[in-house]
């Protein structure tokens, strides 16, 4: 019996390769300069300089251009249907909306078929791609029945395995009058259809949403069914969002927009990620999230889009680095770290994030000489190609 193996390919002439492994290189992101990469089927396996470069199957010259791994989206919300833009034109032309926000998604999405919803999360997957995002998480929370939030999840699943059920999104308009019965609902028969198909458990934990005793209530359930917690946290004002999340081992407190000196110790002593969603101040005019004193802490912070369709309806990580640099206290490579490796760790990931031997095969080559043009030059399509799972898409 014969056997094949997958052709080898060996990226060379790469002007500057972010790592993320100091040990293979400079500084925290692991800085090569004209290096090389060797592919083998999915994984990589081999990184030094080009002129070491092994002999492959297959060769690509990077011409001169910087490469770094593929961007980790961990936090976003891609089944839905419908659109908002009514209400953001409102917003930015600073005319008062009151269509029901999140509620407007919910009726469009329980309306829209199967079908509808597999196009769309694929369409933005795809976006996401070819911005050089790799591996992305997405949430359900635009069903909000028990039905509702299994099919989102289901769908979800078939274009990711990072698959986070929020239930917990808002109350849902059918028990307004009855928050603690939701709150049963999401703990029991929805926590029951949905588990099965997700990784994470999700909780928009902020006043108008859930209280910190609902919000505990939810991610304890959901823990005992074995499901890893995230959490909503701190972005409309100060709440116990972060303190929670790192109370019961969260992998990620998301936003983080408001925080007291005391949620700034909390992460920086526990290995909850602070995830930075830029996208969403952006998009509603808010105060931006700071990252210095995260930083500075000692606190592993990450950056993603949270692409959604209200309130940050982007999916592209480079924007989100230059407005992390701009905007947010990062330099651009504590930006591409957070929003590559940090991903990574919000995830919980050691395959993805970092280009070292064994990770898998996902990088971008950009049209620059350096990874710094993705905040130096803001808005530009500088990714010229991506490689996913060791192909070139």
């Amino acid at each position: 019996m014969t056997t094949t193996s997958a052709p080898t390919t060996a990226i060379t002439h790469i002007a500057q390769l972010v790592t993320n492994d100091p040990s293979l290189g400079e500084g925290p992101l692991g800085l090569i300069q004209d290096a090389a990469v060797v592919i083998d089927g999915d994984r990589i396996a081999w990184v030094g300089p080009s002129s070491k470069a092994p002999a492959t199957d297959n060769a690509v010259n990077a011409g001169g251009r910087a490469a770094l791994p593929g961007f980790v989206d961990s936090h976003s919300h891609l089944v839905f249907a419908g659109d908002r833009t009514a209400e953001f034109n409102a917003r930015m032309s600073g005319r008062p909306y009151s269509a029901g926000g999140i509620r407007t998604t919910v009726a469009a999405t329980r309306a829209a078929t199967d079908e509808a919803l597999h196009a769309n999360i694929a369409r933005y997957l795809a976006e996401a791609l070819r911005q050089g995002t790799t591996t992305q998480e997405t949430k359900s929370g635009y069903g909000l029945t028990v039905e509702d939030e299994a099919r989102a999840l289901r769908i979800a699943a078939e274009h990711t395995d990072e698959v986070t059920f929020l239930g917990a999104h808002i109350v849902s308009p059918d028990y307004a009058d009855d928050p603690a019965g939701y709150v049963d609902l999401v703990t029991g028969p929805m926590l029951d259809a949905c588990a099965p198909h997700a990784r994470w458990v999700d909780v928009f934990c902020e006043k108008g949403a859930f209280d910190g005793d609902q919000a505990r209530a939810v991610l304890t359930a959901g823990k005992a069914k074995g499901l890893v917690p995230r959490v909503h946290a701190n972005q409309l004002g100060h709440g116990p969002g972060v303190q929670l999340a790192v109370e019961l081992g969260a992998a990620s407190a998301d936003h983080c927009t408001h925080l007291s000196p005391a949620d700034i110790d909390a992460l920086a002593q526990s290995d909850t990620v602070a995830t930075l969603l830029p996208g969403a101040e952006f998009s509603t005019r808010a105060r931006w999230p700071d990252a210095r004193p995260l930083l500075d802490a000692g606190a592993t912070v990450a950056l993603s889009t949270d692409c959604n369709p209200g309130s940050s309806f982007t999916s592209s990580m480079p924007f989100c680095i230059a407005l992390a640099v701009r905007d947010m206290g990062m330099t651009p490579d504590e930006a591409v770290w957070a929003a590559t490796a940090g991903g990574a760790r919000a995830l919980r990931r050691t395959d993805v994030g970092r280009i070292t031997p064994g990770a898998r095969a996902d990088l971008a080559l950009l049209d620059a000489p350096s990874h710094v043009h993705l905040a130096y030059r803001p808005g530009v399509p500088l990714v010229s190609a991506v490689w996913h799972k060791g192909v070139l898409v």
